[in-house]
Parts: structure tokens; C-alpha cells; sequence
């Protein structure tokens, strides 16, 4: 089996792009996997703080593991957007692919202190297990919710520049990058999302040669191949996927308000998300 940091550099060479896709709940990762495996393409599914306490760090490994081993594809597990060194610690100790330490409303000098502790930490397991668990940090507020939304929230950075950029990895020598580049975590209710600045991309990929990812990628179709080409190789959707299994899961109570079985209509909201998922994976891998 291929690594993350080798499919993240397939991805790169290739001009494609690793999907991303956040989990709470069995039907939402057998739907990931499933998806990844009739493609036939890397993925990688991810828990957040909060989805990390639903499903349980350990148990969350051990699943991702046992559909890696037993399904034959390349599935990794990231600690997604994680707030503090413990939370990080904890998730590394428990056999993560790879965390993310997000710092981006925090001070520069207090971002690049507490992702430098991350990053070392990191590297002083890498060191002792032979592992290879990947450390992204984030620059550039672009909110923290995965939910249907009112307006833009407030404080996003619209822009993470490339002076910024090479300076903040310098500083910290994390793994990768989430920069924003006019993207923010979740959907608007009432109006499509802002496109994202395809030339500030381009900047950040020339500028530095770390792997770019994009956060909040729910609803930006019409900007993944433009954002791809410039130099994104990993993208996050979520929102969408919460959008997904809740309508369907809705339909079929309307449907049949009898039934309570959970794996029924447990199952319909699976194969929601599912057909959400191969969508998002078609277009970042450029599958006609």
C-alpha cells in the first residue's frame, strides 16, 4: 500500500487532486470508502474535534485501518482541524495519518509557536516509530463551522499572501499548507460563494513548494479544476456531505414514518452521501 505523502506527491505530479471528506458516523465513512474504492483513487477521510469524540480517536483508527486492510484501497485518516498540542498529541499517539493544526485566529508569533510544537512533536514520533504522520497548519481565518450559513463569517481572510506564506513554513517547517485564498468552511443559504483567487493559488504554489490545500470546499465547482491546475492537491467538502445524508435521511422518515430501523434509513442517507462523494472525487481526479 502507497502512503499519504506518496499520494499526495501522485496527486501533485499528476495535476489532480485528493478528496477530503470529514465523518461522524459508519454510514458516512463505508460511503467514502465505498466511492474511493469503485473509482479506484486515493482518499483520505477526516474527523474534527468534535466528529473525533462522536466516533472515538482509537476506534476511528482501527476503522480506517480495517477498510484500508480489507478493501485494498489507499484510505488515510487526518485529525482535522485540531485546536491545541494535546488534541494533537492524542490524535498522532493514536495512529493518524496525519493532523491538522489550526492556529489561524491565533496571533502570528502565537500560530508559528504552538505549529512548531505540533510539527516537532511530529517529527519526534516519525523518528522513534518510523511512521510518517504529516503536520498541515492553516493561515488565514476562513471560519470553522461545516453548516449552512446566513452571510460570510466574520473575520475571514480572504487572502494568505505568498510573502506570508514562505515566511509562516519557514517558521514552523510544518508538512503542508491551508491558505486562504477566498474560501470559507460552509454553504450560504442564500447565495453562491464567493469564487477563490485562482492567481493568488498560483502565487502560493510558485512561492513555495509545499502541498496547498483547500479548506471549505463545499460549492465551488466551478473553481476545483482552475484551483487544481494552479496547485491545490488536496480538497475538503463536508458541509455538502452533512447536506447529503440529513435531506435524504428526512425523505425517507417523511417517507415511512413507521420504520425504525436505523441501518434502513441509515442506509438511504449512506448512498446520499455516497453519490455526493463520487461527484466531488470525479472532478478533482478529472474522471469523464
Amino acid at each position: 500500500m502507497k502512503t499519504l505523502r506518496q499520494c499526495i506527491e501522485e496527486a501533485r505530479k499528476n495535476k489532480v487532486a485528493i478528496g477530503h471528506f470529514n465523518f461522524s458516523n459508519l454510514e458516512g465513512l463505508y460511503a467514502i470508502a465505498r466511492s474511493a474504492k469503485h473509482l479506484g483513487v486515493p482518499v483520505i477521510v477526516g474527523t474534527s474535534e468534535g466528529e473525533e469524540e462522536a466516533v472515538g480517536t482509537h476506534q476511528a483508527v482501527a476503522l480506517v485501518k480495517s477498510i484500508r486492510e480489507h478493501w485494498g484501497i489507499d484510505i488515510f485518516l487526518n485529525a482535522d482541524h485540531h485546536y491545541s498540542l494535546a488534541t494533537v498529541k492524542n490524535a498522532i499517539d493514536a495512529g493518524y495519518d496525519s493532523v491538522i493544526f489550526d492556529g489561524a485566529k491565533l496571533s502570528y508569533e502565537e500560530n508559528v509557536k504552538q505549529s512548531k510544537d505540533c510539527v516537532e512533536y511530529a517529527r519526534s514520533v516519525n523518528q522513534k516509530s518510523g511512521r510518517d504522520v504529516i503536520v498541515e497548519i492553516e493561515l488565514g481565518y476562513i471560519g470553522q463551522s461545516s453548516k449552512m450559513l446566513d452571510e460570510i463569517p466574520e473575520g475571514v481572510q480572504m487572502v494568505t499572501s505568498a510573502e506570508e506564506a514562505k515566511r509562516f513554513i519557514a517558521d514552523t517547517e510544518a508538512d503542508m499548507l491551508a491558505p486562504a485564498v477566498g474560501n470559507f468552511h460552509g454553504l450560504l443559504k442564500h447565495a453562491d460563494k464567493p469564487r477563490l483567487n485562482i492567481d493568488c493559488i498560483k502565487s502560493l504554489a510558485s512561492t513555495i513548494n509545499n502541498p496547498l490545500v483547500l479548506h471549505g470546499g463545499s460549492g465551488e465547482e466551478a473553481d476545483f479544476i482552475p484551483a487544481i491546475d494552479a496547485g491545490i492537491a488536496i480538497i475538503h467538502v463536508n458541509t455538502e456531505l452533512r447536506r447529503s445524508f440529513t435531506n435524504a435521511l428526512k425523505s425517507y422518515m417523511d417517507k415511512n414514518p413507521e420504520d425504525i430501523a436505523p441501518y434502513k434509513y441509515g442506509t438511504n442517507a449512506s448512498l446520499a452521501m455516497e453519490a455526493t462523494v463520487t461527484e466531488k472525487l470525479k472532478i478533482f481526479n478529472k474522471i469523464q
